[in-house]
Order: structure tokens, then C-alpha cells, then sequence
């Protein structure tokens, strides 16, 4: 059994670390209150700005001509392999991914789970095992822990943005957006994907991987935060199916002054509201896992006092039943 001297260093070194722990929660707590406002404040209008560009996409189904970025058949890689000529059976798209992952560790699985989600997304079976596959996606990183990304899998990386820890502007997200539009439309992207952690609950983050480009109407996971909407328990597709029907339902659309400069300023800001969303809800998330594990390393802490505590008061216990054995065999010693 260790001295009661060095259990008396082990708890006081535990205490240390619990009032670090302690405060780092109060912080993350601070941060996660005014994140999930954010969050809460612009959901239903990413939501809608989203339903608006499925509905323009299912518009630009009978005008295939109405905007490149509307319709995958009119992005120019796509269209070259439609031009008389077949594509090669089985060839893997060239996709770019936006990865948004938080600048600092101690976040619990945080990063782990996204990263873990966009390699399970991305990875086809004939890309399974060889290098073609990581060749063929690219990453534009989003917080530095996702780095991760290129040296624990070998996917690589084409650039890097700042990410702050508290989102305000939407004007933070614009520079990544515009390059990756850029690339898409020059045909060096297939697919624009993001990954992002949707914020539930303090207790609860979803990992998730959004198609940006080009707009699928087939995509099973459409919408950004989905859930807690409008204060409601949690928005299904029933409901986002009810608000099509509100909003949507025999409109017609009129661009005023062509439908090509209507759509070339509209299509840009909405997918820039999308990526401003999951830049809310992954910081929401991020600072809300932050604050549970910092809560878990304090409730981990006091226990570890309590345990080492006891062990002290053992000690201490042992100690003087030896002291007192030892004066009691000290004064028999000398009667003798």
C-alpha cells in the first residue's frame, strides 16, 4: 500500500484537475447556450431555403437547359460521357467533400464519429481495398481535427479554412462554397458532399453526409437539423411533406429579368445558407459534447477522491494501529 503521503499528492493532483474540468464544462455550457440559439433561430429558414431548391430542381426535370447546378445531367463532366460517347461501366465519380470537424481535441467522439461516418459513405466496394478510391475524393477540411482524414486514411486533401468557434455571419461560409461551385462547374467535381454533425439534444449528435451537388431528388437525407424544429418534438417527413404542400403546391415561378440571372445569383446563396446551417449545427453539437465530456471527466474526478480518500483513511488507519502495536509491545518490553 502506497504512503499517506503520496495518496495525499494523488488527491490533491485529482482536485486540480477536477476545477480544470469544472471550469471547461462552465465554458462549453456558455458557448452551447448561444450555439443552440443560432441553431434554433435560422432552422426553419434553411429548411425552407432547401425545400426551395428541390422544388426549382424538380422545375429544371422539364427544362433541362434551366441551370447547370439544378440538373446533373447538365454538369459539364457528366455531359461528356453523354455526348455519343458511353462512360467506362463501373468508373467511380471524382467527389469532393467538405468535411466540417471541430479546431480542438476533448470533445469526447466528436470528430471521431464524422470522420468514421464520411468514410463509410464515400467508400464503394471496387474502391475497398485499392488506392483508386481515395484518389478519386477529395477533402476540403473545416477544423483542424480533420486532418485525421488524410493521415489515419490516406484521403486527401486539397484545402483548408479557418473555422471559428462561434458562426455569425454567413459571409464565413462563402469562400469555400464558391470555390467548390467553381470546381463543379469546371468539371472537376462530380458530386459536392458535406459532412456535419446535426445537433439534437445536449446529449444526443448525429453524424451526417449531405449531397450539395448536383441536386438529387432521390436523396433520402435532404434536410439540414430536422429535428426539434419550430419547437416541436421532432420535424418528420410528414411534416416537411405538409409544408411542400403549404408552400410549394401548384406555384408557378416567373424570373424576372431571365430565369439564368434569377438562377445564377438564387442557387449560390441557398447552398450557402445550407453550408451556414451545418457550420450552426456542428458547432451546436461540438460544444454540447464538449460540455458532456467535461462533465463526465469532473463526475470521473470526484469519484476518484472518494476512492482515493478511502484508501488514504485506510492507511492512515494501518498506520496507527502499527503505532499503537508497537507502544504497546515497547511498554510489555519493559515490565519484563
Amino acid at each position: 500500500m502506497a504512503s499517506t503521503r503520496d495518496i495525499q499528492r494523488r488527491i490533491k493532483s485529482v482536485k486540480n484537475t477536477k476545477k480544470i474540468t469544472k471550469a471547461m464544462e462552465l465554458v462549453a455550457a456558455a458557448k452551447m447556450r448561444k450555439a443552440v440559439e443560432a441553431v434554433l433561430a435560422t432552422r426553419s429558414y434553411a429548411n425552407l431555403s432547401w425545400l426551395t431548391v428541390l422544388n426549382l430542381a424538380e422545375v429544371a426535370k422539364q427544362d433541362r437547359n434551366l441551370h447547370k447546378l439544378l440538373n446533373p445531367s447538365s454538369a459539364p463532366s457528366v455531359a461528356k460521357a453523354m455526348d455519343g460517347k458511353k462512360a467506362t461501366a463501373g468508373k467511380a465519380k471524382k467527389v469532393g467533400v467538405i468535411l466540417i470537424t471541430s479546431n480542438k481535441g476533448l470533445c469526447g467522439g466528436f470528430n471521431t464519429s464524422i470522420i468514421n461516418k464520411v468514410v463509410k459513405s464515400i467508400k464503394q466496394p471496387s474502391q475497398a481495398d485499392g488506392k483508386a478510391g481515395k484518389q478519386k475524393t477529395e477533402f476540403v477540411l473545416l477544423g483542424k481535427k480533420g486532418a485525421q482524414i488524410n493521415y489515419k486514411f490516406g484521403y486527401n486533401l486539397v484545402a483548408e479554412f479557418d473555422k471559428p468557434d462561434v458562426v455569425t455571419d454567413v459571409e464565413e461560409v462563402i469562400p469555400v462554397v464558391k470555390i467548390l461551385i467553381e470546381d463543379y462547374l469546371k468539371g472537376k467535381y462530380d458530386k459536392i458532399m458535406l459532412a456535419y454533425t446535426d445537433f439534437v439534444s445536449a446529449v444526443k449528435q448525429v453524424p451526417r453526409v449531405k449531397q450539395l451537388l448536383p441536386i438529387d431528388l432521390n436523396e433520402r437525407d435532404d434536410y439540414l437539423g430536422v429535428i426539434g424544429d419550430e419547437g416541436k418534438a421532432g420535424m418528420t417527413k410528414e411534416i416537411i411533406e405538409e409544408k411542400k404542400e403549404k408552400y410549394f403546391k401548384n406555384k408557378e415561378y416567373i424570373f424576372e429579368p431571365s430565369a439564368k440571372q434569377v438562377l445564377d445569383e438564387m442557387i449560390p446563396r441557398l447552398i450557402e445558407i445550407q453550408m451556414f446551417q451545418a457550420m450552426l449545427e456542428s458547432n451546436a453539437s461540438e460544444h454540447s459534447a464538449r460540455m458532456m465530456a467535461m462533465r463526465n471527466a469532473t463526475d470521473a474526478a470526484s469519484d476518484m477522491i472518494d476512492e482515493l480518500t478511502l484508501t488514504y483513511n485506510k492507511a492512515r488507519q494501518a498506520s496507527i494501529t502499527a503505532e499503537i502495536a508497537e507502544i504497546a509491545g515497547g511498554a510489555l518490553a519493559l515490565q519484563d
